[in-house]
This record gives structure tokens, C-alpha cells and sequence, in this order.
């Protein structure tokens, strides 16, 4: 490929060598420079690639792509050199260019938020297959291609990463893909040059601020935004009071989804169904005959089904694949109900933050349980204030908290639980500590009575721990299988 062709869309300054030089590869991490490639010098929060340029010179780069014009010494003079003012921006558009903009091969589906995203994406996805259209997918969990099936590092990839799985998914014959946008994929241009076909906003609180992050909330809010200047159609949660500043400056049609008066999608007569050993929702659309069964709990699950809902029936009328689709829906690690004893509901959740345990905890008392049972540790390396805030809301909420260990990372167990411990102390719920994570899942589900729900909260879908810089395979669902079968339930 000549590079001229790849840099056609971009505004750019060409200050050395020739734009007709033939390119091999398209590269940003300097570990990957191959002779012949173009190497786009991205600056991060830990690396920034104009220090790798004599590098990948010496590796054979047959052209530099800066943010702004270097010096061109001796040993740079057989190099063509391109200056664009966001390289960010840069490396999506040429990207896109690169794999032969795959977007426009697919209907492109976005969703944003602060929770949620992960669900809405894979009830989106179930109801689209059922319906017959071939669907990728890119999120938390895992990347989908097709019959391929890959494990995340991001929510959402760099954006080179982004358009090569765009293109293996067209190739693999998917019409759409459904995605999950973050705030930082946003901030970090990922998903630029991309006009999504339908974008999604599902709710917004405080998260991702800090170091790294977002500077503020309403940086944050911002972000969120974009995506709704690179959509054709947006649709919305009418009940968060952040939507509409959200929607600012928006460029795309808007339709909206609630459960309050004037949603243009609204769930009505919701019922919050306990049986023996499971939890469940059900709920009618307004002036619709649509009766949708959730084998997921809570408010919250209403939301994100009535987003996927609102999305899908841009493809389809069919409201007997919609319910059947919904009602067989489940999401790893994501309010994932384990088949574990008739008498009480066991449920695994990637609830990790104050914000997302308390959502949960306070959406499970809508079916009136005998006793919420809440197994809980923090990660560390992390903000200690995460420790207190969730240590409280457990306490708060929970008739018993078993405290236990997350990924410790480089800290000690004991050290987490003991700032865990300090939260757990302002309200006045029961709680033991039982270090090891196995033998507290254990002795949560050997204490659960008739009526009870257990939730084991923090890891949902991942299947790790990390202890002092070794990951070991651990994973939440086996946990309970292992008690499930020693306490012989």
C-alpha cells in the first residue's frame, strides 16, 4: 500500500522524504516496528513514541508519522517524516484507511455509560442472532468475530485494534457489531472516523476520575457526549438526570427509554419474582404487547433490556424473538445466577466500587429476601478510599458480610481487609473475615438459609488472582462449584 493513499483523509504536513513510499504494516507500539511500516508516535501516560523514532529507523520504519515537526538529522534523512496535530486522531483514520474502513461494511452499534454497557451489549447481540443477522461484538468480557472468540485487556481497543476487528468481522460475514464505548476510549479517539449507526447512552455517575483518567466529572460527562456527534441515531435513558447534558451539542435524532412518563420505550407493571433457589423480573411495554421475562434481577436489568430493546427493533418487529431472547439471557459474571440449592439464590457480579454494590444490594431488596449475604474483598494498589466507601455500603446493606481477598497485587491481604474493616465498623452489619476466597465462598453458602441470597461481588467474569506480581487462575463460578459439591448442597 503507498502511503499517500493512507494519509489521504488526514490533514498533515509532509516536511521529509517522499509520501509515494510503499508501506508493509501499520504500527504504534514501538515493539511491533517492522521494516518497511509506518510508525504512528503516540503519546501515552507512560510512553510517548517520539522517543522511539531513532529506534524505529534502525528497525527499518519507512515512515514517521509526528505530532509535530522534529529534526531531521543525519540519520533521519532517508526516512519520510509526516506531522499531524493529533496523532490520536491520526492513527483511527488511518487505521480505518489501512483495513479498508470496515465500518462501512457493518451497522455500527455504540453503547456508553457508567454500568450497563456489558449486558445491554450481549442482550443486543442475542436478540440480533435470533433474529438472524451475524453480529460481532467488542467489550469488557470478550471480543467476538464471528465463531472467534477473544479475551479483552480494554472495555474498549486502541483503535487500530478496533478496525482490525471491524474488518475480521465483515470478512467472517457479520452484519452488525454491537460495542461498548468508554469515556476513555472516547477522550483517546478510538473510535474516531467511525460514524456509529446507532449510539447509546445508559446511565452516568461518578467514576474514572482521578490520575490517568478523567480530571473531573464534567470532563468525564463530556466524553460520554462525544458519541453523540459521531451517530446517525442516539438513544437514551429519559429518566437519568444527566441525559440531557449529555446530548449537548448532538449531531444525531434521539429516542429515549424509562421507566418514568414520556419515554418514547417505557416498562410499566414490573414485578420483582423470588422462587425457590432463583430471583427474576418481569415487566409489559406501554401501548405495546410486549411482556418481557429477565432471568436477571433488578431496576437495572429493566434498563438495559429496554435499551436493547429500543436498539433492535430498528432490525425487527418480531416480538416473539425479542422475549425469548431476553428471557434466556445471561452475561458472565454479570448478576449471574448459579444453580446451586432450591432453599436459597446464589449470584455471582463484577460490583467492584462503592457506587456499582450499593446499586445491586439496594435493587436485591426489592425481592424481599430473608437475608443478603455479601462476599467482598477490594483489589490492591488501588485508592483506599474504595475500601472504606464499600466496607460501609456492605455493612449498610447486607444482613451478613463475609470480607475476604480480591487481587492484592503487591499489598498484604490483611492490610486490604483491615481498611475494609474501617467501612464495615460505620454501620452496624454483621461481617466475618475469612482471607482465603474459597473458603469464604464456602462458608457463605454453608451459612445461607431458606430464602437467602448470596452474592459474591468484585471479580464477576474475571478468572484470576493476582498476588504480589503472579496471576493464578481463580474464578468466582468454580468457587462455588467446589463448595457447592463439599457442602453437598
Amino acid at each position: 500500500m503507498i502511503l499517500k493513499e493512507l494519509i489521504s483523509e488526514l490533514d498533515y504536513t509532509l516536511y521529509n522524504g517522499d509520501e509515494n513510499v510503499e508501506i508493509t504494516e501499520l504500527v504504534c507500539d514501538s515493539r511491533k516496528i517492522v521494516k518497511g511500516c509506518i510508525f504512528v508516535c503516540i503519546k501515552g501516560t507512560v510512553f510517548d513514541g517520539h522517543t522511539f523514532i531513532d529506534e524505529a529507523i534502525k528497525q527499518g520504519a519507512a515512515a514517521i508519522i509526528t505530532e509535530d515537526e522534529v529534526e531531521i538529522t543525519q540519520n533521519r534523512k532517508n526516512t519520510t517524516f509526516i506531522a499531524a496535530a493529533d496523532c490520536r486522531n491520526t492513527l483511527a483514520l488511518v487505521s480505518a484507511a489501512y483495513f479498508g474502513h470496515p465500518s462501512k461494511r457493518l451497522f455500527t452499534i455504540g453503547i456508553t455509560g457508567t454500568k450497563g454497557k456489558t449486558t445491554t451489549a450481549f442482550m443486543v447481540r442475542e436478540i440480533l442472532e435470533r433474529c438472524g443477522y451475524k453480529t460481532g461484538l467488542i467489550g469488557t468480557i470478550e471480543i467476538i468475530t464471528g465463531s472467534r472468540h477473544i479475551e479483552s485487556a480494554n472495555t474498549t481497543p486502541e483503535s487500530y485494534d478496533v478496525q482490525r476487528y471491524f474488518k475480521e468481522m465483515a470478512d467472517n460475514g457479520c452484519k452488525c457489531v454491537v460495542m461498548e464505548v468508554s469515556s476513555q476510549a472516547l477522550m483517546m479517539k478510538r473510535c474516531a472516523g467511525i460514524t456509529f449507526d446507532i449510539g447509546v447512552f445508559t446511565n452516568l455517575e461518578p467514576d474514572h476520575i482521578g490520575p490517568n483518567e478523567h480530571a473531573s466529572f464534567e470532563d468525564y460527562m463530556h466524553c460520554k457526549g462525544l458519541l453523540f456527534k459521531q451517530c446517525k441515531i442516539g438513544i437514551v435513558n429519559f429518566d437519568d438526570e444527566h441525559t440531557n447534558k449529555v446530548l449537548e451539542g448532538h449531531t444525531c435524532s434521539v429516542e429515549t427509554y424509562g421507566l418514568n412518563e414520556g419515554a418514547n420505550l417505557r416498562a410499566v407493571n414490573i414485578q420483582y419474582v423470588h422462587e425457590p433457589g432463583h430471583i427474576s423480573t418481569e415487566y409489559d411495554i406501554e401501548g405495546e404487547k410486549l411482556h418481557i421475562k429477565l432471568s436477571l434481577p433488578g431496576k437495572f436489568s429493566v434498563y438495559n433490556s429496554l435499551a436493547a430493546i429500543a436498539i433492535c427493533r430498528h432490525f425487527t418487529e418480531d416480538t416473539d424473538k425479542i422475549e425469548k431472547a431476553l428471557e434466556g439471557i445471561r452475561v458472565r459474571g454479570r448478576v449471574e445466577i448459579l444453580p446451586v440449592s432450591d432453599d436459597f439464590t446464589v449470584m455471582v457480579d463484577y460490583a467492584h466500587n462503592a457506587m456499582s454494590l450499593e446499586s445491586l444490594l439496594n435493587s436485591l431488596k426489592e425481592y424481599q429476601p430473608e437475608r443478603i449475604i455479601t462476599v467482598f474483598g477490594c483489589g490492591g494498589n488501588r485508592d483506599r478510599n474504595r475500601r472504606f466507601e464499600m466496607g460501609e455500603v456492605s455493612s449498610r446493606l447486607s444482613d451478613l458480610s463475609v470480607i475476604t481477598s480480591d487481587n492484592p497485587r503487591d499489598e498484604e491481604p490483611m492490610a486490604i481487609i483491615e481498611d475494609i474493616l474501617t467501612g464495615i465498623r460505620k454501620a452496624d452489619g454483621a461481617y466475618v473475615t475469612i482471607p482465603d476466597r474459597k473458603e469464604a465462598v464456602r462458608y457463605a453458602l454453608s451459612h445461607a438459609g431458606k430464602g437467602d441470597i448470596v452474592v459474591i461481588a468484585g471479580k464477576g467474569h474475571e478468572d484470576y488472582q493476582i498476588i504480589k506480581g503472579v496471576k493464578y487462575h481463580m474464578d468466582d463460578r468454580e468457587l462455588v462449584e467446589e463448595a457447592r459439591k463439599e457442602i453437598a448442597l
